[in-house]
């Protein structure tokens, strides 16, 4: 759920992982880290998590 909301999110509304982190007053290394436990890492040539 995490996921689907973060990528909706940047694909919506933001132009860069950093910039949501911004607005959402999140930590995005531990953001980063959270999805990473589940294999999904940061691409920012499509602004997702793949």
């Amino acid at each position: 759920m995490l996921l689907s909301y973060i990528n909706t999110e940047l694909r919506d509304n933001f132009d860069s992982l950093t910039a949501l982190c911004r607005a959402l007053d999140l930590d995005e290394a531990a953001l980063t880290e959270k999805l990473a436990a589940i294999d999904y890492h940061y691409d920012a040539s499509t602004n997702s998590f793949r």
